[in-house]
């Protein structure tokens, strides 16, 4: 079945456009709700975070609406990172979580993620039966008067998951004596991130945490560290950590301001854990994406690289099928199935911390743990007929794949969130990488 509403991460768009409107947000409420009442004489519920852009406010009441309408009772959150609210979903026995959220795009943009009672976000068959009810009549299965959900808001929720962060570190470790830079992009994580490494014992240097609705992800966070590189050095700071929008990614600087991505913290996490024994198999997963450098490096330690198709459910549900306890992604979407369901950047940042504790060696010398395969990703936005289909664009890409060989892959994916053709290519040798990536972009640009 296509899918009408549901991309790559639960249903994302622009703001009070459609799917992104007060009408499909309610449906989506109803539609889910059903299908997770599954009968019976409890009271069935949902549990609700947000991020902090403005139109959050539009979407919550449209979803609660939704929900209490089928008679499904509401605990909202307010600001909290996504992993707090699948956290919070098992943790509080709901039958279902819902982020509001579009991560690390503008605020302009807003997506809805929804959360199993499991704590996993939902397969494509469960997303494929919720998008069949969106769309039928509004008064289908209503709950009487007496049965209407209620909805109440509780506010320890953000300590509740600062508790739960900080659990995640080394019983007996603390971080005193650290400097630490946290860019929270005016986001979900804006005070919980601070908070739990302060109390860890670190000195906490926050930047990106004064949200007005309008600049979450603004010059600030994962995709954009520049704000975090240069208070990194202003400060004298031991480590920046970056965080997007809803804190499910993680991009850290070093103390000399360089910057390392999601595949160093995979290796550096690998590493530290194979010593240690934290290994549930001798492998990690990754996407298509992740650098073959990472592949190469892993393979010298006796570690398999699984790799999945580009998002991070993917990733969670090859480690589930797999038995494997760490994966993520480059753009840092880290995975610790031992602490969490879905990638958190504060977790993934406390394990690199940790080991830098651990060693009593600064970030510089340990997060530069492989080298990587020069890689080149270009965006190519295209309007009308997806050019992919188009014979000219697929001869050109099996010619470039045929004349990188094995000594070099190339990866064509379209965006799940925007008309975009994603164009990736790897190669041991920085010429013969830029000609592939660029002759494919070409093309694909030519039929756009």
């Amino acid at each position: 079945m296509s899918r009408k509403y549901f991309g790559t991460d639960g249903i994302r768009g622009r703001a009070n456009t459609p799917p992104m409107t007060p009408e499909i947000a309610m449906r989506l409420g109803m539609a889910a709700g059903k299908y997770f009442h599954r009968g019976g004489a409890r009271r069935h519920s949902v549990v609700i975070g947000k991020d902090t852009r403005l139109s959050g406010y539009m979407l919550e009441p449209a979803l609660v609406a939704g929900f209490t309408a089928v008679g499904m009772d509401v605990t909202l959150f307010g600001p909290l990172p996504t992993p707090g609210v699948a956290m919070m979903t098992t943790s509080l026995r709901a039958d279902l979580g819902v982020m509001i959220s579009a991560s690390h795009n503008a605020f302009e943009d807003n997506g809805i993620k929804l959360f199993g009672p499991d704590g996993y976000k939902l397969s494509d068959k469960i997303e494929l039966e919720i998008e069949s009810r969106m769309d039928r009549a509004l008064d289908d299965k209503l709950a009487t008067p007496a049965e209407l959900g209620r909805a109440r808001r509780i506010d320890d929720a953000q300590a509740r998951y600062v508790e739960i962060v900080k659990a995640t570190f080394p019983r007996g470790m603390r971080l005193s004596g650290l400097r630490v830079c946290v860019d929270c992009a005016n986001g979900a994580a804006y005070k919980v991130a601070p908070a739990a490494l302060y109390e860890l014992g670190a000195e906490v240097f926050p930047i990106g945490v004064s949200p007005d609705g309008f600049n979450i992800n603004r010059e600030v966070g994962s995709t954009d560290t520049l704000a975090l590189r240069d208070a990194v050095l202003k400060y004298r700071a031991d480590i920046g950590i970056a965080l997007d929008g809803d804190a499910d990614r993680c991009i850290l600087i070093d103390e000399k301001g360089e910057e390392i991505d999601g595949d160093q913290l995979i290796a550096l996490i690998a590493t530290h854990w194979k010593e240690r024994d934290l290994l549930s198999r001798d492998g990690v997963v990754t996407t298509v994406m992740s650098n073959l450098g990472l592949e190469k490096y892993l393979g010298k330690l006796g570690l398999e690289l699984e790799r999945t198709k580009v998002g991070d459910r993917y990733v969670v549900k090859k480690m589930r099928e797999g038995g494997f306890n760490l994966g993520g992604e480059q753009s840092g979407h880290i995975v610790l199935s031992d602490y969490t369901t879905t990638g958190d950047g504060l977790i993934a940042a406390l394990q690199v911390l940790a080991f830098m504790v651990g060693n009593d060696k600064p970030l510089s010398t340990v997060s530069r743990v492989f080298d990587p395969v020069p890689q080149k990703l270009v965006n190519v936005r295209y309007t009308g007929a997806d050019p992919l289909d188009n014979e000219e664009v697929q001869e050109t890409i099996s010619a470039v794949e045929k004349r990188l060989g094995k000594a070099g892959r190339l990866v064509i994916r379209k965006s799940g969130t925007e008309p975009l053709v994603r164009v990736m290519a790897e190669a041991e040798k920085a010429d013969e990488m830029e000609k592939a990536v660029n002759e494919v972009a070409d093309a694909v640009r030519a039929k756009s």
